[in-house]
This record gives structure tokens, sequence and C-alpha cells, in this order.
């Protein structure tokens, strides 16, 4: 394979011939061989990207019992959730560090034991590890331009479909940080940072595929200056803490906000919202009920529907004007976690009347 030319142009190749691995496998020496027997040869100055289910196979993260129990080990937080027909589908900050559906838990291309696959705890300590094995495969110094990136597959807010990521990286500065420099038209980038380990993995992944087996890709022709022994690994690139603009779905946010967190047992016994864009309106009004008396100890509700069922009538009660006001209080907000809207239409003596009207 020539090296890239001087235009900034990339090689991008599929590392193939590398077949099933398992517990314990040398994955640096499978993936210079199957390399070798292609033709392929590796040099200073590439960078391989590796599909971290090929390491957590070598690591033997194999999950024995259910994907439930899988996400819930491998899950920091939920994020968010919802249910759908095979069950409830969670949004999770994950051991490994990035928030993904189902903490990255996966059965797809696991091998011939069909057992769901667990990422690497720490696939930065993974990927500099690898980097390492390949590097005295090699007889390359420690210092050598020589980077590995574990890759993983994942969804984006806002965006549909999915795109491969970095999940680990070694030897390859993650992030390139071009505030305080001048775009082409000479004003200053004030916010620009790019994520170049991500950039690196999605292209990768074109090579690779989904459903083609091939776990591997070399990529050559990546500027001198983002290659470091020292960088900083992928988990420099996580939005967590106070900078996380988007810590929890808005329809968890106003869930916690009345002490009902999402993947807690208050949440099931309220009911977690579907996956379907179609669910009953009456039983999206369950939920609001559920919710706004889930703290008002002695709190009732009457619900009416009324037709089409696009409304309902609900009637709050409660032991006293204060916890009559609570109750209401917590209808209303507890109404915009199913996109309703609510109005009070009523005070007969010792409750008040709530109007719920679908806004979908």
């Amino acid at each position: 394979m020539p090296s890239a030319g001087s235009g900034g142009a990339l090689l991008i190749v599929p590392v193939t011939g590398v077949g099933e691995v398992v517990r314990g496998t040398d994955l640096a020496a499978v993936l210079l061989a199957a390399m070798a027997g292609t033709g392929l040869e590796v040099r200073a100055g590439d960078c391989l990207v590796v599909s971290s289910k090929v390491v957590s196979k070598t690591l033997g993260l194999a999950w024995r019992g259910g994907k439930a129990d899988a996400v819930g080990n491998e899950t920091v937080r939920v994020v968010a959730e919802r249910r759908g027909d095979a069950g409830i589908t969670q949004v999770v900050e994950s051991v490994s560090g990035p928030v993904m559906a189902a903490a990255g838990v996966d059965g797809s291309n696991t091998g011939p034991s069909s057992r769901l696959l667990l990422l690497p705890g720490e696939p930065d300590t993974e990927a500099a590890r690898l980097r390492d094995d390949l590097l005295a495969a090699l007889g390359l110094p420690a210092s050598a331009p020589l980077a590995v990136v574990l890759s993983d597959t994942a969804g984006r807010p806002w965006r549909n479909g999915l795109t491969d990521f970095a999940l680990g990286a070694a030897g390859l500065h993650v992030i390139e940080d071009l505030r305080g420099r001048s775009d082409h038209d000479g004003r200053p980038l004030t916010v620009t940072t790019r994520a170049l380990a991500d950039e690196v993995a999605a292209a990768a992944d074109l090579v690779k595929g989904k459903a083609d087996g091939i776990p591997a890709a070399l990529v050559r022709g990546l500027p001198a200056t983002w290659f470091a022994g020292d960088a900083q690994g992928a988990r420099s690139l996580l939005r967590t803490g106070p900078g996380d603009w988007f810590a929890l779905g808005h329809v968890e946010a106003v869930r916690q906000a009345l002490g009902v967190a999402a993947g807690s047992s208050a949440a099931r016994e309220v009911g977690v919202p579907s996956t379907r864009t179609d669910e009953p309106f009456p039983t999206r009004v369950g939920r609001v009920v559920a919710l706004a008396l889930r703290d008002v100890p002695g709190g009732s509700a009457d619900v009416g529907l009324e037709e089409p069922a696009e409304s309902a009538e609900v009637t709050l009660g409660a032991a006293d004007d204060y916890d009559l006001g609570r109750l209401v209080t917590r209808c209303q907000v507890a109404a915009s976690s199913e996109a309703m809207e609510a109005t009070l239409v009523g005070r007969p003596p010792g409750a008040v009347v709530v109007r719920l009207v679908d806004g979908t």
C-alpha cells in the first residue's frame, strides 16, 4: 500500500482474514498476521482502528445472564428510558464512559456462543495495551507515531442512524482545539474543536462494515502532528458533569423533579413512557395521575375521559388545602412530561378539577 500523497489524502484499508478470536487471544499477533497475509505492512504513522467487540472477546467479557441484568451491571446512571415491545430500553452513562443505549451491551457479531458482550471497562487502557503489543512486535520504540483506536457504534441525539466513534484511543490526539486560530476568511475561531478520534473511527467503519466480519482497518496518511505516545485517551472526549447540558431526557428531567428518577422502582410503578408515538391517551393520563399522586399521601384522583379521547377531567382531592395545592401543581407539571396541557376548570368543595388535553 503506497504512502498517502501530500494533498492530505487518506488511505483506509480493511484488515481481512482475522477469523474468530477467543479469550486470551494475542490480538496484536493475530492482526499483524492477517495484514501480512494480504500484503499489508504496519508502518510508523499508521493508525489501526479495531472494533471493541474483538477486544471484549479476548478479555472474556461475555455475559451469561439476561440483557436487562447486563445493562444494569454496566450502568452508572440512567439518562432516558422507554418501554417497547421487547421491554424497556435505556440510554445510560456506561461504566466504559460514553452515554449510549443499553450501555453498549450487544448480541450482534458476538461469535458462535451468541452470548451478550460487554464493553471493556477501561477502553483507553486496552487501546494502550494493544498499541504496546504492536510496537513490541514491530520492534518500534514507545515514542513511535503509531496509534490505536477502539471503535464502537452508537446513535446520536437529534440524528437518525448509527455511526462509529472512538471508545478508546492510544497514541493519537483525540481532539484538535482550533480556538484562537482563524478560519479561511481570517475570522477568529472561538468554539471549534474537532473530535479527531471519532472522525477516524467513523471513516474506518466505511470499510469495516457491520455485517462483513471485518474487525479492523488500517488508516494511513494522518498528519504527523496528530500522533503522541502520551496523548490523552478517548475518555477525555466525554462531556459529563457541569458541562453536560443534556444529562437527562426532557421527560426524565420532569419526572425526576417530581421525585421519580429514571431506572428506579418508582419509575416502574408510575409507568415508563412508550417508544410508540401513538400510545393511547388514557394510558398517558394514567401516568400523569400516578406521578402527581406519588408524593401526596392521602391524595386522590377521579379520572373522567371525554369523547373523543383527547382530553380528560381529573378531580383531585387531598387531606387538606396545602396538600391539595401541592397535588394540583404536581398534576400540572406531570402533564408536561406527557406533552399535555393542564388547566383548572372547577373547584367543588374540598377538590379541584383539572382538564388534561393532548398537546401532541
